[in-house]
């Protein structure tokens, strides 16, 4: 079925088309909001950072004027050290779930960022503090406590794979397939639903709304695809997990990328991603010059 598993995936991909030295680039994700605004990458906006300690006395002072936001360990994965504040009044501050912290508990899981007990392998870290995503209303029923994602794996500039990511009250607002979130797998060719799962089992229809999973379309794909291969494209990475967001605002934004992206893609759509691989392996050397737009094309037409 051309299943990719961790081996190959470490060795033969990741370990020949992703220098080590670019991960910082994706790793830090404050590093990745200011090259995405180098190379004219729309994302959520940085309300700012907390890089030491000493600015914690002042948290309440910073925090104040946003009545909604998301505080994130700059250097964390799979949606670890995440915190999402809905609304605030004075000190008090409400989860989407309703759950209410006091500004100490903030400041407390902030000083937890700060000192690494979210990173990657426990180093000191920076806590981001970006706006707040609102969804479109079209979505309000897919994800339960939380904002749904779009999940694209680019390879060598071409979208092969993608996924829609969505919470549940057992993934705590957070979209992460290990924790509980659904993954329903969409099309290359027009961003429809195919399959969705749940810990690796079939579902139809969301654990918690009853929303019909399998009617999900989303408008606009093409552009989502053509964010994903140019989010790719400025980091230099051969094989990626570009993470989208669409605010009813703003459009589509850049989330986040993965260097190592999750191989749970391939049971959410049912197919293995190898033949995907090998085909855009076949075709590469004539349309490797092409422009994002027009591999985003190429690739609609190639992949169901």
């Amino acid at each position: 079925m051309g299943v990719v598993g961790m081996n190959e995936r470490n060795t033969r991909i990741i370990g020949a088309l992703n220098p080590r030295s670019l991960y910082p680039l994706v790793d830090n994700k404050l590093k990745t909001k200011l090259l995405a605004a180098e190379k004219g990458v729309a994302t959520p906006a940085l309300i700012g950072a907390v890089k030491t300690q000493h600015d914690l006395k002042k948290l309440s002072e910073f925090l104040a004027p946003h009545d909604g936001f998301a505080i994130k360990p700059a250097k964390g994965s799979g949606g670890k050290g995440i915190l999402v504040i809905a609304s605030q009044r004075k000190d008090t501050f409400i989860k989407p779930n309703g759950q209410e912290l006091l500004i100490d508990d903030v400041r407390r899981h902030i000083s937890n960022i700060l000192s690494g007990l979210f990173s990657l392998g426990g180093a000191p870290d920076v806590a981001v503090v970006e706006a707040l995503v609102r969804p479109d209303s079209m979505y309000e029923n897919l994800s339960v406590e939380g904002v749904p994602d779009i999940r694209i794996i680019v390879y060598r500039g071409f979208p092969i794979m993608a996924m829609m990511r969505l919470s549940t009250r057992e993934s705590d607002g957070k979209a992460n397939l290990h924790q509980g979130a659904v993954g329903v797998g969409l099309t290359i060719s027009g961003g429809r639903a195919v399959n969705a799962v749940q810990f690796n089992r079939t579902i139809r229809e969301h654990p918690d709304s009853g929303a019909d999973l399998m009617s999900i379309h989303i408008p606009g794909w093409a552009a989502l695809l053509e964010l994903g291969a140019r989010s790719a494209d400025a980091t230099g990475l051969g094989y990626i997990g570009a993470d989208i967001v669409i605010d009813r605002d703003r459009g589509p934004l850049l989330l986040e990328l993965n260097a190592r992206p999750g191989l749970a893609i391939q049971i959410a759509n049912g197919v293995g991603l190898a033949f995907r691989i090998r085909d855009v392996d076949a075709i590469r050397s004539q349309f490797f010059r092409e422009s994002a737009h027009q591999r985003v094309m190429r690739a609609m037409t190639m992949f169901d």
